[in-house]
């Protein structure tokens, strides 16, 4: 608060629209926005700018490395209660998992988007509440707020996760 000086923190638009087979994840996103916007508030007497960062779809290591998505699936498959992995079946699991894993081979491969928004958000004079780096984001924004939730989610399930 003394040096009156920046907060940016990474996000994810899955913190604002319900991501199919990202509950956990989009959950703790949000919470974390929330946090962000309730820290801008309360330090906005000190002049306290609180940036979050909410790119797109990136190749960074987590994305890469299919390995380890490949590793959690079938610690999945192997932790599931019998009952459950009846209930939804060996093939809707790894049905899930290839559309994933299509998804992540969707990701850009030139992190300056999200470079250049983590810069603006620590030196601008001014800088935005939210970046939102990556192509398509602005669309997908529109689509989740303006369209009607059938719309909505058939354009989630077509371009991420579409049930079998």
């Amino acid at each position: 608060r003394r040096s009156r000086g920046r907060i940016v923190t990474l996000g994810s638009p899955a913190g604002d629209m319900p991501y199919p087979c990202l509950a956990a994840y989009g959950a703790s996103k949000a919470a974390m926005v929330l946090l962000m916007d309730t820290f801008s508030c309360e330090l906005l007497p000190w002049g306290v700018k609180v940036s979050v960062i909410q790119p797109g779809c990136f190749k960074t290591e987590s994305v890469r490395n299919v390995g380890q998505w490949e590793q959690r699936k079938e610690l999945l498959l192997a932790s599931l209660p019998q009952e459950l992995l009846q209930a939804y079946g060996e093939d809707y699991i790894e049905h899930l998992h290839g559309q994933f894993l299509h998804s992540l081979r969707l990701a850009l491969p030139d992190l300056s988007p999200v470079v250049d928004a983590i810069t603006d958000a620590l030196l601008a004079v001014q800088p935005r509440r939210r970046y939102y780096p990556g192509h398509g984001l602005g669309l997908m924004y529109f689509i989740h707020y303006y369209l009607p939730e059938g719309l909505r989610r058939r354009f989630l399930q077509t371009f991420f996760i579409n049930h079998c």
